[in-house]
């Protein structure tokens, strides 16, 4: 069976949020997924397919909890041989130029990690919405079949 990865970094909870509110829709659809805060590679590698849902802090920056693995994955480069993956960025649009910059570095990194995307990234503006769930539900709902 296969097992989808929720990797997600937060730092305020609201990805986190997220994250648990796509896994119980995957689950509602029959998709296996467990949800990964404190990823390593052994727990990367073991999925058949990514969501990750990030937050951006800093200046475009990575949160703490899922720095350090992005920064693994560069450096063990293990590749998804087009296992299908998800980017869902949070952030807020009054940053500009660093507005879900985590997000986007991911979606490059799953990219070069010859990810197969099964769409482009979610970017959730927290600017305009109050509640990023309901945009992450309405866009995973749809690629559900695709993880299964």
């Amino acid at each position: 069976m296969s097992k989808v990865g929720i990797f997600v970094g937060s730092v305020y909870g609201n990805a986190q949020h997220v994250a648990e509110q796509v896994q119980e829709l995957l689950t509602s659809k029959q998709v296996v997924s467990e949800i990964y805060d404190d990823p390593s590679i052994d727990d990367f590698k073991r999925c058949d397919g990514y969501i990750f849902v990030s937050s951006t802090t800093g200046q475009g920056d990575i949160p703490p909890n899922l720095e350090f693995f992005v920064a693994d994955l560069k450096d063990m480069f293990p590749l998804m041989d087009q296992k299908p993956f998800a980017v869902i960025g949070l952030g807020d649009s009054s940053y500009c130029d660093s507005y879900c910059g985590a997000g986007e570095q991911i979606q490059a990194l799953l990219l070069e990690l010859q990810g197969k995307p099964v769409a482009g990234m979610l970017k959730i503006d927290a600017c305009e919405t109050l509640e990023p769930e309901k945009e992450a539900l309405a866009f995973i709902e749809p690629l559900a079949a695709e993880f299964a």
